[in-house]
Protein backbone atom coordinates (compact mmCIF):
# COMPACT_ATOMS: atom_id res chain seq x y z
CA UNK A 1 0.00 0.00 0.00
CA UNK A 2 1.12 3.45 -0.21
CA UNK A 3 2.57 5.43 2.49
CA UNK A 4 0.58 8.47 1.31
CA UNK A 5 -2.49 9.43 -0.79
CA UNK A 6 -2.21 10.06 -4.65
CA UNK A 7 -1.73 13.41 -5.76
CA UNK A 8 -4.58 14.38 -7.36
CA UNK A 9 -3.49 16.89 -9.71
CA UNK A 10 -1.05 14.56 -11.50
CA UNK A 11 -3.69 11.72 -11.75
CA UNK A 12 -5.74 14.34 -13.50
CA UNK A 13 -3.13 15.42 -15.61
CA UNK A 14 -2.42 12.08 -16.62
CA UNK A 15 -5.78 11.47 -17.34
CA UNK A 16 -5.79 14.35 -19.76
CA UNK A 17 -3.20 13.14 -21.64
CA UNK A 18 -4.47 9.68 -22.23
CA UNK A 19 -7.68 11.31 -23.80
CA UNK A 20 -5.30 13.84 -25.66
CA UNK A 21 -3.57 10.99 -26.96
CA UNK A 22 -6.72 9.36 -28.39
CA UNK A 23 -7.58 12.00 -30.82
CA UNK A 24 -6.39 14.44 -33.13
CA UNK A 25 -7.98 17.30 -31.75
CA UNK A 26 -9.93 17.60 -28.36
CA UNK A 27 -12.10 20.33 -27.33
CA UNK A 28 -12.84 21.52 -23.47
CA UNK A 29 -16.00 19.73 -23.50
CA UNK A 30 -14.85 16.65 -25.19
CA UNK A 31 -12.38 16.53 -22.06
CA UNK A 32 -15.26 17.14 -19.44
CA UNK A 33 -17.42 14.38 -21.02
CA UNK A 34 -14.17 11.99 -21.24
CA UNK A 35 -12.53 12.41 -17.70
CA UNK A 36 -16.02 13.77 -15.76
CA UNK A 37 -13.13 16.65 -14.91
CA UNK A 38 -14.58 20.41 -14.30
CA UNK A 39 -14.36 22.58 -16.99
CA UNK A 40 -11.84 25.09 -14.78
CA UNK A 41 -9.94 22.31 -13.68
CA UNK A 42 -9.40 21.36 -17.44
CA UNK A 43 -8.74 24.68 -18.55
CA UNK A 44 -6.44 24.93 -15.87
CA UNK A 45 -4.42 21.70 -16.49
CA UNK A 46 -4.29 22.23 -20.00
CA UNK A 47 -2.27 25.58 -19.41
CA UNK A 48 0.00 24.07 -17.51
CA UNK A 49 0.58 21.26 -19.71
CA UNK A 50 0.82 23.75 -22.65
CA UNK A 51 3.26 25.55 -20.55
CA UNK A 52 5.56 22.30 -20.49
CA UNK A 53 5.27 21.95 -23.82
CA UNK A 54 3.39 18.80 -23.59
CA UNK A 55 -0.01 19.77 -25.56
CA UNK A 56 -0.73 22.81 -27.61
CA UNK A 57 -4.19 24.56 -28.04
CA UNK A 58 -4.75 25.68 -32.00
CA UNK A 59 -7.96 28.05 -32.47
CA UNK A 60 -7.87 27.28 -36.06
CA UNK A 61 -8.86 23.86 -35.57
CA UNK A 62 -10.90 24.23 -32.34
CA UNK A 63 -9.10 22.77 -29.88
CA UNK A 64 -6.31 21.43 -28.39
CA UNK A 65 -3.95 18.39 -28.90
CA UNK A 66 -0.39 16.61 -27.83
CA UNK A 67 2.65 17.80 -28.93
CA UNK A 68 6.00 15.85 -29.93
CA UNK A 69 7.41 15.88 -26.81
CA UNK A 70 4.65 13.61 -25.53
CA UNK A 71 6.71 10.72 -27.50
CA UNK A 72 9.65 11.29 -25.03
CA UNK A 73 7.37 9.69 -21.99
CA UNK A 74 7.38 6.87 -23.97
CA UNK A 75 11.47 6.79 -24.50
CA UNK A 76 12.71 4.02 -21.73
CA UNK A 77 9.80 1.75 -22.77
CA UNK A 78 10.82 -0.74 -24.83
CA UNK A 79 9.17 -4.15 -26.33
CA UNK A 80 9.85 -6.89 -23.79
CA UNK A 81 8.44 -4.92 -21.52
CA UNK A 82 5.23 -4.60 -23.49
CA UNK A 83 4.73 -8.48 -23.64
CA UNK A 84 5.55 -8.65 -19.58
CA UNK A 85 2.81 -6.00 -19.36
CA UNK A 86 0.54 -8.19 -21.11
CA UNK A 87 1.45 -11.14 -19.63
CA UNK A 88 2.20 -10.55 -15.62
CA UNK A 89 -1.54 -11.53 -15.16
CA UNK A 90 -1.70 -14.65 -17.09
CA UNK A 91 1.51 -15.70 -15.40
CA UNK A 92 0.33 -15.31 -11.74
CA UNK A 93 -3.07 -16.76 -12.97
CA UNK A 94 -1.08 -20.34 -14.03
CA UNK A 95 0.59 -20.27 -10.70
CA UNK A 96 -2.89 -19.68 -9.28
CA UNK A 97 -4.04 -22.18 -10.61
CA UNK A 98 -1.33 -24.97 -10.59
CA UNK A 99 0.54 -23.11 -7.55
CA UNK A 100 4.33 -23.70 -9.84
CA UNK A 101 6.20 -21.14 -10.28
CA UNK A 102 5.51 -19.59 -14.01
CA UNK A 103 8.21 -17.03 -15.96
CA UNK A 104 8.11 -14.75 -18.95
CA UNK A 105 11.61 -14.83 -21.29
CA UNK A 106 12.61 -12.38 -23.78
CA UNK A 107 15.71 -12.54 -26.50
CA UNK A 108 18.86 -10.79 -25.38
CA UNK A 109 21.27 -11.06 -28.49
CA UNK A 110 22.43 -14.95 -28.05
CA UNK A 111 20.02 -16.10 -25.17
CA UNK A 112 17.17 -15.27 -23.50
CA UNK A 113 16.41 -13.29 -20.12
CA UNK A 114 13.72 -14.08 -17.28
CA UNK A 115 11.43 -10.46 -17.32
CA UNK A 116 8.97 -11.71 -15.11
CA UNK A 117 8.59 -14.51 -12.91
CA UNK A 118 5.89 -15.78 -10.20
CA UNK A 119 8.78 -17.46 -8.01
CA UNK A 120 7.35 -14.65 -4.75
CA UNK A 121 3.83 -15.91 -5.42
CA UNK A 122 4.57 -20.24 -5.50
CA UNK A 123 5.94 -22.34 -2.06
CA UNK A 124 6.97 -25.03 -4.78
CA UNK A 125 9.55 -23.05 -7.04
CA UNK A 126 13.27 -25.08 -7.66
CA UNK A 127 14.94 -21.16 -7.22
CA UNK A 128 14.58 -18.11 -4.94
CA UNK A 129 15.02 -15.76 -7.63
CA UNK A 130 15.08 -16.39 -11.63
CA UNK A 131 14.34 -12.31 -12.31
CA UNK A 132 17.16 -11.58 -15.27
CA UNK A 133 19.09 -14.93 -15.27
CA UNK A 134 20.00 -15.65 -19.06
CA UNK A 135 19.45 -19.19 -20.44
CA UNK A 136 20.91 -20.65 -22.95
CA UNK A 137 18.57 -20.92 -26.34
CA UNK A 138 19.43 -24.50 -26.53
CA UNK A 139 19.99 -26.54 -23.15
CA UNK A 140 16.91 -23.93 -21.69
CA UNK A 141 13.77 -25.09 -22.38
CA UNK A 142 12.65 -21.21 -22.35
CA UNK A 143 15.06 -20.50 -24.73
CA UNK A 144 14.37 -23.61 -26.55
CA UNK A 145 11.16 -22.51 -27.18
CA UNK A 146 12.45 -19.52 -28.63
CA UNK A 147 14.85 -21.33 -30.70
CA UNK A 148 12.64 -23.98 -32.31
CA UNK A 149 9.51 -21.61 -33.20
CA UNK A 150 10.74 -18.45 -34.23
CA UNK A 151 11.70 -17.45 -38.08
CA UNK A 152 14.03 -19.68 -39.92
CA UNK A 153 16.30 -16.29 -41.31
CA UNK A 154 16.33 -15.55 -36.71
CA UNK A 155 17.22 -19.14 -36.62
CA UNK A 156 19.80 -19.32 -38.50
CA UNK A 157 21.23 -15.76 -37.29
CA UNK A 158 20.83 -17.45 -33.65
CA UNK A 159 23.04 -20.27 -34.70
CA UNK A 160 25.63 -18.99 -35.84
CA UNK A 161 26.28 -17.00 -33.03
CA UNK A 162 25.64 -20.24 -31.10
CA UNK A 163 28.74 -21.73 -32.48
CA UNK A 164 30.84 -19.36 -31.30
CA UNK A 165 29.89 -19.32 -27.81
CA UNK A 166 32.16 -20.72 -25.01
CA UNK A 167 28.84 -21.57 -23.11
CA UNK A 168 29.19 -25.54 -23.03
CA UNK A 169 25.18 -25.47 -22.70
CA UNK A 170 25.79 -23.75 -26.02
CA UNK A 171 28.03 -26.65 -27.40
CA UNK A 172 25.36 -28.78 -29.66
CA UNK A 173 25.49 -25.70 -32.49
CA UNK A 174 28.46 -26.55 -33.32
CA UNK A 175 26.59 -30.37 -33.98
CA UNK A 176 24.18 -29.37 -36.83
CA UNK A 177 22.43 -32.88 -37.39
CA UNK A 178 22.06 -33.26 -33.42
CA UNK A 179 20.80 -29.83 -33.12
CA UNK A 180 18.04 -30.04 -36.13
CA UNK A 181 16.96 -33.23 -34.56
CA UNK A 182 16.04 -31.29 -31.56
CA UNK A 183 14.71 -28.34 -33.15
CA UNK A 184 12.30 -30.36 -35.20
CA UNK A 185 11.05 -32.72 -32.06
CA UNK A 186 10.72 -29.61 -29.91
CA UNK A 187 8.21 -28.01 -32.85
CA UNK A 188 7.01 -31.58 -33.07
CA UNK A 189 5.43 -31.39 -29.62
CA UNK A 190 4.78 -27.80 -29.74
CA UNK A 191 6.91 -27.37 -26.55
CA UNK A 192 10.26 -27.70 -25.49
CA UNK A 193 11.95 -28.48 -22.19
CA UNK A 194 15.05 -28.12 -20.22
CA UNK A 195 17.91 -30.80 -20.83
CA UNK A 196 17.80 -33.18 -18.08
CA UNK A 197 21.45 -33.03 -17.75
CA UNK A 198 22.05 -29.42 -16.82
CA UNK A 199 21.03 -28.10 -13.38
CA UNK A 200 19.00 -28.07 -11.23
CA UNK A 201 18.45 -31.96 -11.95
CA UNK A 202 15.78 -31.94 -9.25
CA UNK A 203 13.73 -29.93 -11.62
CA UNK A 204 12.04 -29.17 -15.05
CA UNK A 205 10.21 -26.86 -17.03
CA UNK A 206 7.65 -27.07 -20.06
CA UNK A 207 7.85 -23.95 -22.32
CA UNK A 208 5.81 -22.38 -25.07
CA UNK A 209 6.35 -20.04 -27.26
CA UNK A 210 4.73 -16.28 -27.55
CA UNK A 211 3.68 -15.43 -31.03
CA UNK A 212 2.55 -12.51 -32.79
CA UNK A 213 1.91 -13.31 -35.92
CA UNK A 214 5.08 -15.38 -37.00
CA UNK A 215 7.75 -13.68 -34.48
CA UNK A 216 8.51 -14.70 -31.44
CA UNK A 217 7.61 -12.33 -28.83
CA UNK A 218 9.02 -14.27 -25.67
CA UNK A 219 8.45 -17.64 -24.03
CA UNK A 220 5.96 -18.65 -21.68
CA UNK A 221 6.71 -21.57 -18.98
CA UNK A 222 5.99 -23.70 -15.86
CA UNK A 223 8.80 -25.55 -13.76
CA UNK A 224 7.92 -28.12 -11.55
CA UNK A 225 10.15 -30.55 -9.06
CA UNK A 226 10.34 -34.35 -11.07
CA UNK A 227 9.67 -35.86 -7.71
CA UNK A 228 6.60 -34.67 -7.76
CA UNK A 229 5.47 -35.61 -10.64
CA UNK A 230 6.35 -37.63 -14.01
CA UNK A 231 7.20 -35.56 -17.19
CA UNK A 232 3.81 -36.99 -18.92
CA UNK A 233 1.56 -35.95 -16.05
CA UNK A 234 3.42 -32.49 -16.01
CA UNK A 235 2.72 -32.76 -20.32
CA UNK A 236 -0.84 -33.90 -19.96
CA UNK A 237 -1.33 -30.70 -16.91
CA UNK A 238 0.36 -27.89 -18.37
CA UNK A 239 1.10 -27.59 -22.13
CA UNK A 240 -2.54 -26.50 -23.15
CA UNK A 241 -3.41 -24.24 -20.64
CA UNK A 242 0.49 -22.62 -21.30
CA UNK A 243 -0.37 -22.62 -25.43
CA UNK A 244 -3.61 -21.15 -24.30
CA UNK A 245 -2.29 -18.48 -21.53
CA UNK A 246 0.49 -17.78 -24.40
CA UNK A 247 -2.06 -16.87 -27.48
CA UNK A 248 -3.80 -14.51 -24.96
CA UNK A 249 -0.91 -12.78 -24.34
CA UNK A 250 -0.27 -12.68 -28.05
CA UNK A 251 -3.42 -11.16 -28.78
CA UNK A 252 -3.22 -8.56 -25.56
CA UNK A 253 0.01 -7.31 -27.23
CA UNK A 254 -1.42 -6.88 -30.46
CA UNK A 255 -4.06 -4.98 -28.90
CA UNK A 256 -2.12 -2.81 -26.78
CA UNK A 257 0.80 -2.32 -29.88
CA UNK A 258 -2.33 -1.12 -32.29
CA UNK A 259 -4.01 1.68 -29.55
CA UNK A 260 -4.11 4.32 -31.58
CA UNK A 261 -2.06 7.64 -30.78
CA UNK A 262 -5.30 9.95 -32.53
CA UNK A 263 -7.99 9.34 -34.21
CA UNK A 264 -9.96 11.48 -36.64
Amino acid sequence: MPSFSPVQSVTRSLALLRELNRRKVTTIHDLHVSTRLPKPTIVRLLETLIAAGYVSGDRRQGGYQVTSLVTSLSSGFHGDHLVVEAGRAWAVQLTRRFVWPTSIAVLDKDCVVVRFSTVPESPMSPFHATINMRLSLISRGMGLAYLAFCPDAERELLIAMLKKSSDPEDALARYPKQLTALINTVRRQGFAERDPLVEPRTSSNIAVPIFRGQRVLATLCVAYFTSAMTRAEAVERFVDPLKSAAASIGEEVDLLQNVPASSG
